[in-house]
C-alpha cells in the first residue's frame, strides 16, 4: 500500500482517472462493434464468408454489449526495471480485469484480460518467486457500487522485489463477504493452486476432488472461460458443454461466464442432454440400481446385435435388365462376420453390408459388361432384393423398439442377460405392467439413459470440444457413458467430492469413475483447502467423514470466522422461525434445509410468521427453503439445517446427504433438531466424577454445542 496517507489518496486519484479512461474506451468498443455489424451486413462475400463474418461480429458484439455492471479492473502488475528479472515487460505496468479494454485493437491495452499470459504473473508471484513483478496492487471497490470510478475505495500495494509477503485483506474481505443471489466468479481472487488447473492445456482433461469450498466449481467455470479465450476456434469449433447435477445449480452459476465475457455456452443437465422422452415412470430401488450399473451396456449390445444374422440360407439372385447377378450364400456370410469384426456402430454396420453386397454385383456387372455408372450404383443400392436380403441379415432397429422387447419378454431378457445379470436382477429389470407396444411405453429416468446407450449404438452423437461436469460423483456407470459419447473426441473437466455422493451409484473412487468415463488417464488433483466455508463449520462438517464410505481428506479453511451452532428443541418450527428471524439481523443469504418431505411444511410455516421464503429456483431470494435432495452445490450465507436425523433417514446414503446440507454455509449454521442427533453429530460423553443432576423433562436442551472460529 502507498506509504502515507497523501500518496494513498494521489494513488486512488490516478487509479479512478484511469478507470474513467476504461469505461470511455469500453464505451466506444461496445459502439464500434454495432458499427461494424453494420457495415458487415453490407458486406460483398460469399455465402459462407458472409455467414462466418456475421457470426463473429454478432458475437463480439453481443458479448461486449452483455457485460454485466462492475468495476473494469481488479490489479495491476508494475513490473522490474530490470530485463534480466522481468524480461520483455522490463518497468511495464498492467492493470489487470475481466476483459481487455483498449482505445485500438492495436494500440497498447489499457486494461489486460486476466486470461492473458501476462496476468498469471498476478495469481502466481510471491515474495520468493516474484516472476518479475516489483509491485502488485489489489483494489477494493464497494460492493454495493455499479463499478463507478467513485465506487474504489481502497487498494493495496504488496513490494514482492522486496520480498515483502502480506495476507490480504482485500481478498479476504470478498471472500467473506455476505451475498444474496447467483455466484459470481472468482477472477480477483484466484489462488495459485486454482490458477495452475484453470489454465491447464486444452488436451488434458482434468478430475478435481475438492472438498466443500475449496472453489472445484469456480475453478471449472473459469477453466472453460480460460480455454474459450485461449483456444477460441477450436474450442468453438467442437463446442463447450457445462453439466450441472439440476436447474436451480444452473441458475445459480449462470452468470459467471457472461461477466467473463463468454456467452453461448450450453448449460444443461444430463437429463435434459438425453430427453428423448419425457419421465411418466418410476422405477423400483432395485430396477434402478440395476439399470445404471455398468453391466446394463452389455446387455444391451447384445439385445441390438441379436438382431443381426449371419446366416444366409440362399443366395442373392438380382434381375438387372436382360442379366441376373447372383450373390452366393458363404459370401453374404462372409461380408457380415467381417463387418461384425469391426465394431462400427449399428447403423453404419447396416450401410457397410449393403455397400459391400452391392460391390460384390458390381465386380460381376464390370466383369460381363464394362463399368458401371453412378446412378446404376445407386439403384442397384435401393433395389427391392438388396433391401430385403438387408432387413433379413442386418434390420433397421429403433433404441424404443429394442428396449421395451427387453423389458417386456421375460425369455428375450434371460437369453440376453445370461451371465451378466442374476435372476433377481432381471426380475427387477421387467415392466410389471408391459405396455401393448414400445410407442405407448411410459418411460423413467434409467429408461431415458438405457435409451442413449442404444442410440450410441446405433449412430454416434455429435460431441463436444470440451465437457465440464459438476458435481460428476453422483453419475453412474452408465450416466458416464452417455457423458462418454459426448466428448469421445475432446476432453473434460471433472469436479467432484466423492464425500458429496448421494445416490446409490455413487462413484467411490475417482479411477473407475474416471475409466467408465472414457478419460482413464485425466489427471486428479486435489483441493483441500477452503476459502468459501468457514473453519467452524468444516471441524463440525468433517466428524462425519469417519462414517461415509468415502476415503477423502478433511476439508481445511483459511477463515477463523464463523459460527456452528446445535440447539435441541420440542418444537422444529418454531426453532427454525427464530433461527431465521435471528440470521435476518445479519447481511446475506439465507437457507433452510430439510428433508425433502419437509420442506414445503417449513416454507408454508415461515410464510405464514411473516418472513417471505421461496423456493431453490428462484435466484436473488433473500431466504430460501431448500429439500435436502437439491442443496448440492448452492450455498448461502446463513443456513439452518432441520432436523438432521430426518435428511439422514430418508435414503441410504443419507449421512452423505447431511454432509451436503452442513457445508453449505459461508459464514453461519444453525442446526436445530427434536430427534436424537446422527451418532456423528453428538458430543462426546462428558467424564462424571459423581451423578449428574437431574433434569426436567419439560425443559428441551437449548444448546447441544457451539463452535465459533470468530467473532
Amino acid at each position: 500500500m502507498p506509504r502515507s496517507d497523501s500518496a494513498l489518496s494521489d494513488a486512488l486519484a490516478r487509479e479512478r482517472a484511469h478507470h474513467d479512461s476504461c469505461r470511455a474506451a469500453l464505451k466506444a468498443m461496445v459502439d464500434g462493434a454495432r458499427e461494424q455489424v453494420a457495415v458487415g451486413e453490407d458486406a460483398s462475400a460469399s455465402g459462407a464468408d458472409a455467414e462466418v463474418l456475421g457470426y463473429r461480429l454478432r458475437s463480439q458484439a453481443k458479448e461486449l454489449r452483455e457485460l454485466p455492471e462492475g468495476p473494469l479492473f481488479f490489479g495491476r502488475l508494475d513490473f522490474a526495471e530490470d530485463p534480466r528479472a522481468a524480461g520483455d515487460h522490463a518497468g511495464q505496468e498492467y492493470h489487470i480485469g475481466r476483459v481487455r479494454i483498449a482505445h485500438d485493437p492495436s494500440a497498447p491495452p489499457l486494461v489486460v484480460d486476466w486470461r492473458a499470459p501476462v496476468a498469471r504473473a498476478f495469481y502466481q508471484a510471491s515474495a520468493r518467486n516474484p516472476h518479475g513483478v516489483a509491485v502488485r496492487r489489489r483494489f477494493g471497490w464497494s460492493p454495493a457500487g455499479r463499478g463507478d470510478s467513485a465506487d474504489l475505495t481502497g487498494l493495496e500495494d504488496e513490494h514482492l522485489g522486496e520480498g515483502e509477503a502480506r495476507e490480504s485483506s482485500i481478498v479476504a474481505d470478498e471472500i467473506e463477504r455476505p451475498r444474496i443471489g447467483p455466484m459470481r466468479d472468482i477472477a480477483a481472487t484466484i489462488r495459485p493452486e486454482q490458477d495452475d488447473l484453470v489454465r491447464e492445456d486444452l488436451a488434458t482433461s482434468l478430475c478435481v476432488q475438492g472438498a466443500p469450498g475449496t472453489g472445484k466449481t469456480a475453478v471449472g467455470l473459469h477453466r472453460a472461460a480460460y480455454l474459450l479465450y485461449t483456444y477460441p476456434q477450436r474450442v468453438r469449433r467442437g463446442g463447450m458443454l457445462i453439466l450441472g447435477p439440476n436447474r436451480a445449480f444452473l441458475s445459480y452459476i449462470s452468470q459467471v461466464l457472461p461477466a467473463l465475457g463468454e456467452t453461448g455456452v450450453r448449460q444443461s443437465t444430463l437429463e435434459d442432454e438425453i430427453a428423448r422422452h419425457p419421465v411418466t415412470a418410476q422405477d423400483s430401488d432395485a430396477a434402478a440400481v440395476v439399470k445404471h450399473d455398468a453391466r446394463m451396456a452389455e446387455v444391451l449390445r447384445r439385445a441390438l446385435y441379436a438382431r443381426v444374422s449371419a446366416e444366409a440360407t440362399q443366395s442373392l439372385v438380382l434381375p438387372d435388365g436382360s442379366y441376373r447377378w447372383r450373390v452366393p450364400a458363404d459370401e453374404l456370410q462372409r461380408i457380415v462376420r467381417d463387418v461384425r469384426t469391426e465394431e462400427p456402430p449399428y447403423a453404419v454396420g447396416r450401410e457397410r453390408v449393403r455397400t459391400r453386397i452391392v460391390r460384390a454385383v458390381q465386380q460381376q456387372a464390370e466383369r460381363r459388361a464394362g463399368p458401371r455408372t453412378d446412378t446404376w450404383v445407386q439403384r442397384i443400392s435401393r433395389a427391392r432384393p438388396v433391401t430385403a436380403l438387408l432387413n433379413a441379415l442386418w434390420p433397421t432397429v429403433h433404441p424404443e423398439e429394442t428396449l421395451a422387447g427387453l423389458l417386456t419378454h421375460p425369455d428375450t431378457l434371460a437369453a440376453t442377460a445370461e451371465g451378466v445379470l442374476d435372476a433377481d436382477e432381471q426380475k427387477a429389470l421387467l415392466w410389471p405392467r408391459p405396455p401393448r407396444s414400445h410407442r405407448s411405453a411410459r418411460w423413467s429416468a434409467a429408461d431415458l439413459v438405457l435409451l442413449d446407450e442404444l442410440a450410441g449404438l446405433t449412430e454416434r452423437p455429435a460431441g463436444y470440444g470440451h465437457v465440464v461436469i459438476d458435481e460428476a460423483q453422483d453419475l453412474s456407470p452408465m450416466q458416464c457413458r452417455a457423458v462418454a459419447r459426448r466428448s469421445s473426441f475432446g476432453s473434460v473437466t471433472v469436479l467432484g467430492d466423492l464425500a458429496q455422493g448421494t445416490t446409490p451409484w455413487a462413484a467411490r473412487d475417482w479411477p473407475q469413475f474416471l475409466s467408465h468415463l472414457g478419460k482413464p488417464d485425466a489427471v486428479v488433483t486435489p483441493l483441500t483447502t477452503g476459502f468459501r466455508v468457514p473453519g467452524a463449520v468444516a471441524e463440525l462438517a468433517n466428524r462425519l467423514l469417519e462414517h461415509l464410505d468415502a476415503d477423502v481428506p478433511p476439508a481445511r479453511s483459511l477463515r477463523r470466522d464463523g459460527v456452528a451452532g446445535i440447539e435441541a428443541t420440542h418444537d422444529t418450527t418454531a426453532a427454525t422461525v427464530a433461527a431465521v428471524n435471528t440470521a435476518m439481523e445479519h447481511a446475506g443469504s439465507i437457507g433452510v434445509i430439510a428433508a425433502d418431505t419437509e420442506a414445503q411444511e417449513l416454507r408454508r410455516a415461515l410464510i405464514a410468521a411473516g418472513l417471505p421464503a421461496s423456493g431453490p429456483d428462484t435466484p436473488g431470494a433473500r431466504l430460501t427453503v431448500v429439500p435436502a435432495s437439491t442443496a448440492k452445490g448452492l450455498e448461502y450465507d446463513h443456513v439452518v439445517v432441520v432436523e438432521p436425523s430426518a435428511i439422514v433417514q430418508a435414503e441410504p446414503r443419507g449421512m452423505n446427504r447431511l454432509y451436503v446440507a452442513l457445508t453449505r454455509a459461508v459464514s453461519r449454521l444453525h442446526v436445530v433438531h427434536s430427534l436424537p442427533l446422527p451418532l456423528a453429530l453428538r458430543p462426546p460423553e462428558p467424564q462424571h466424577t459423581e451423578p449428574p443432576a437431574s433434569r426436567t423433562p419439560s425443559t428441551p436442551e437449548t444448546s447441544d454445542v457451539r463452535l465459533s472460529a470468530g467473532p
